[in-house]
Protein backbone atom coordinates (compact mmCIF):
# COMPACT_ATOMS: atom_id res chain seq x y z
CA UNK A 1 0.00 0.00 0.00
CA UNK A 2 1.31 3.52 -0.77
CA UNK A 3 2.57 5.26 2.27
CA UNK A 4 0.14 8.62 1.43
CA UNK A 5 -3.09 6.54 1.15
CA UNK A 6 -2.77 4.96 4.79
CA UNK A 7 -2.31 8.71 6.23
CA UNK A 8 -5.50 9.51 4.67
CA UNK A 9 -7.54 7.31 5.55
CA UNK A 10 -6.67 7.10 9.50
CA UNK A 11 -8.97 9.13 11.59
CA UNK A 12 -7.82 13.11 12.38
CA UNK A 13 -9.00 14.89 15.30
CA UNK A 14 -8.91 18.58 16.07
CA UNK A 15 -9.09 19.52 19.65
CA UNK A 16 -10.79 23.19 20.56
CA UNK A 17 -8.72 26.23 21.80
CA UNK A 18 -9.76 25.61 25.52
CA UNK A 19 -9.06 21.94 24.72
CA UNK A 20 -5.47 22.87 22.84
CA UNK A 21 -4.84 25.26 26.14
CA UNK A 22 -5.91 22.14 28.71
CA UNK A 23 -3.06 20.37 26.83
CA UNK A 24 -0.32 22.89 27.08
CA UNK A 25 -0.97 23.00 30.91
CA UNK A 26 -0.77 19.49 31.11
CA UNK A 27 1.98 19.08 28.95
CA UNK A 28 3.86 22.58 30.51
CA UNK A 29 3.54 20.52 33.82
CA UNK A 30 5.68 17.31 32.52
CA UNK A 31 8.87 19.90 30.21
CA UNK A 32 11.72 21.05 32.19
CA UNK A 33 11.50 24.92 32.98
CA UNK A 34 13.23 27.87 31.45
CA UNK A 35 15.44 29.67 33.82
CA UNK A 36 13.20 33.06 33.32
CA UNK A 37 9.84 30.63 33.75
CA UNK A 38 11.23 29.30 37.24
CA UNK A 39 12.87 32.52 38.07
CA UNK A 40 8.74 34.31 37.91
CA UNK A 41 7.46 30.66 39.41
CA UNK A 42 9.80 31.14 42.30
CA UNK A 43 8.55 34.98 42.38
CA UNK A 44 4.64 34.36 41.89
CA UNK A 45 5.46 31.78 45.45
CA UNK A 46 6.96 33.84 47.31
CA UNK A 47 4.07 36.64 46.54
CA UNK A 48 1.68 34.21 47.26
CA UNK A 49 2.97 32.90 50.29
CA UNK A 50 2.98 36.12 51.84
CA UNK A 51 -1.07 36.28 52.24
CA UNK A 52 -1.01 32.58 52.41
CA UNK A 53 0.70 32.02 55.69
CA UNK A 54 -1.09 35.33 57.04
CA UNK A 55 -4.84 33.77 56.23
CA UNK A 56 -4.02 30.56 57.43
CA UNK A 57 -2.95 31.96 61.00
CA UNK A 58 -5.83 34.60 60.92
CA UNK A 59 -8.43 31.40 59.93
CA UNK A 60 -6.79 29.47 62.78
CA UNK A 61 -7.50 31.85 64.84
CA UNK A 62 -11.09 33.02 64.08
CA UNK A 63 -12.20 29.80 64.31
CA UNK A 64 -10.72 29.01 67.38
CA UNK A 65 -12.46 32.23 68.57
CA UNK A 66 -15.97 31.10 67.64
CA UNK A 67 -15.20 28.08 69.21
CA UNK A 68 -14.93 28.98 71.99
CA UNK A 69 -18.05 32.08 71.77
CA UNK A 70 -20.10 28.96 71.23
CA UNK A 71 -19.01 27.20 74.09
CA UNK A 72 -19.21 30.06 76.37
CA UNK A 73 -22.92 30.30 74.72
CA UNK A 74 -23.72 26.77 75.22
CA UNK A 75 -22.94 27.32 78.83
CA UNK A 76 -25.31 29.82 79.30
CA UNK A 77 -28.17 28.66 76.75
CA UNK A 78 -28.60 24.88 77.62
CA UNK A 79 -28.49 21.83 80.29
CA UNK A 80 -24.79 21.44 79.41
CA UNK A 81 -23.60 23.39 82.75
CA UNK A 82 -26.35 20.96 84.63
CA UNK A 83 -24.43 18.17 82.70
CA UNK A 84 -21.66 18.87 84.12
CA UNK A 85 -23.07 19.57 87.33
CA UNK A 86 -22.34 23.25 87.54
CA UNK A 87 -24.83 25.19 89.16
CA UNK A 88 -26.76 27.88 87.18
CA UNK A 89 -25.24 31.35 88.35
CA UNK A 90 -21.62 29.36 88.02
CA UNK A 91 -22.38 28.91 84.83
CA UNK A 92 -23.53 32.02 83.74
CA UNK A 93 -20.89 33.83 85.02
CA UNK A 94 -17.83 30.89 83.30
CA UNK A 95 -20.62 31.03 80.24
CA UNK A 96 -20.17 34.95 80.03
CA UNK A 97 -16.78 35.09 80.47
CA UNK A 98 -16.09 32.04 78.38
CA UNK A 99 -17.81 33.80 75.55
CA UNK A 100 -16.18 37.10 75.72
CA UNK A 101 -12.76 35.57 75.20
CA UNK A 102 -13.90 33.54 72.39
CA UNK A 103 -15.64 37.05 70.96
CA UNK A 104 -12.02 38.59 71.28
CA UNK A 105 -10.28 36.20 70.25
CA UNK A 106 -12.44 35.90 66.83
CA UNK A 107 -12.29 39.52 66.69
CA UNK A 108 -8.73 39.81 66.65
CA UNK A 109 -8.19 37.40 63.76
CA UNK A 110 -8.02 40.56 61.26
CA UNK A 111 -5.85 42.43 63.32
CA UNK A 112 -3.38 39.07 62.97
CA UNK A 113 -3.88 38.90 59.58
CA UNK A 114 -2.64 42.29 59.01
CA UNK A 115 0.75 42.19 61.28
CA UNK A 116 1.28 38.74 59.47
CA UNK A 117 1.16 39.96 56.07
CA UNK A 118 3.08 43.04 57.22
CA UNK A 119 6.12 41.05 58.47
CA UNK A 120 6.34 38.54 55.69
CA UNK A 121 5.96 41.48 53.18
CA UNK A 122 9.35 42.88 55.11
CA UNK A 123 10.87 39.67 55.42
CA UNK A 124 10.66 38.86 52.03
CA UNK A 125 10.22 42.31 50.25
CA UNK A 126 14.56 42.24 49.09
CA UNK A 127 14.24 39.07 47.45
CA UNK A 128 11.19 39.49 45.50
CA UNK A 129 12.65 43.15 44.66
CA UNK A 130 15.76 41.40 43.38
CA UNK A 131 14.01 38.89 41.47
CA UNK A 132 11.67 41.41 40.12
CA UNK A 133 14.16 44.03 39.00
CA UNK A 134 16.46 40.95 37.54
CA UNK A 135 13.55 39.61 35.69
CA UNK A 136 12.93 43.37 33.94
CA UNK A 137 16.09 43.83 33.01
Amino acid sequence: MDNNNQESSGFSYTYSAREQAELRRIRDKYTPPTETESKLELLRRLDASVTRRAQAVALSLGILGALILGLGMSLIMTDLAKNLGIGSNTAMIVGITVGVVGGVLASLAYPVYNAVTSAMRKKLAPEIIALADELMS
